[in-house]
């Protein structure tokens, strides 16, 4: 019984594994997504950084991610708006033309999911 379950157990952690990772979206650099915006206009991205600048009120505004490669504004709509400094981990569709309070962002990321 031992010897059985010592050959499933890493079979089973192995798809288990591959399951997860297989529904994240890909952490891309800043740089690489600013310099072909248009690979990844629509798509789901994940970025990673720390936020530079940040506006918001009432649970909706903008903050800006840098990775160390480059900088990104992100639309944060119902999730709230971290501080100045604060690392984060984004997911969400990248948006090009965005404009949000008279303001226009060449490229921009619409959040759908942060991690702290």
């Amino acid at each position: 019984m031992d010897k059985i379950r010592a050959r499933i157990l890493p079979v089973v952690l192995l798809a288990v594994g591959t399951i997860l990772l297989a529904g994240c979206p890909p952490r891309e650099s800043i740089e690489k997504i600013n310099r072909d915006p248009g690979r990844y206009a629509g798509k789901e991205i994940t970025i990673a950084g720390r936020v530079t600048n940040s506006f918001g009120l009432l649970g909706t505004g903008v903050y800006e991610v840098n990775d160390g490669t480059g900088s990104m504004w992100v639309l944060s709509h119902g999730y709230g708006v971290p501080g100045n400094g604060a690392k984060v981990a984004v997911t969400g569709t990248l948006e090009q033309g965005v404009s949000l309070g008279g303001r226009t962002f060449a490229t921009a990321m619409r959040e759908t999911r942060r991690r702290h």
